[in-house]
């Protein structure tokens, strides 16, 4: 059975029915959520994800694709299982994610030279060229969700999270 790759969630978004999104809404008492830096790195996410997926719609790209391009491509020659550790997934999840990069042409499989049991993993020619678009279109996405932060707040903000996780 074949499915339709598909780069947003079944689920339609609040901005997709008309309604407005906001993280806060004015009434509501949220009580110990706006305590939580969980809760608050939630919201923030719901609303940079949104972005992202509008960003890049058009090439079907997902987060977890677009590291799982980046990665093949700066690594010549990744095995599936070094894709899995190196993007902090299982490898069914890694699996899942490059048999769609290859649905969509961007990524091919080959023979391992240091282990013929394994395959390694390629950009396409047409992959190459898409993580470029990709690529300058995630720059902008990350501007734009960050303009509201001074250079200096935003490589704070990175060691904070980088300190998280």
């Amino acid at each position: 059975m074949s499915r339709k790759l598909r780069s947003r969630p079944n689920n339609r978004r609040p901005d997709q029915r008309g309604e407005p999104f906001n993280a806060q809404v004015p009434g509501v008492d949220y009580g110990v959520l706006d305590e939580l830096v969980g809760y608050c790195l939630r919201r923030a996410q719901i609303r940079i994800y949104q972005d992202f997926l509008d960003a890049l719609g058009s090439w079907s790209i997902t987060p977890p694709r677009f590291s799982a391009m980046t990665l093949i491509g700066n690594n010549a020659g990744m095995k599936l299982t070094e894709l899995a550790r190196a993007m902090g997934i299982a490898r069914s999840g890694a699996v899942e994610v490059v048999n769609s990069l290859e649905k969509l042409g961007y990524v091919a499989r080959g023979a391992s030279q240091s282990d013929k049991r394994a395959h390694s993993l390629a950009l396409t020619p047409e992959g190459g060229q898409a993580l470029a678009g990709i690529t300058q279109a995630i720059r902008e996405h990350d501007a734009r969700i960050s303009a509201s932060l001074s250079l200096e707040e935003q490589g704070e903000l990175r060691r904070l999270l980088n300190k998280l996780g």
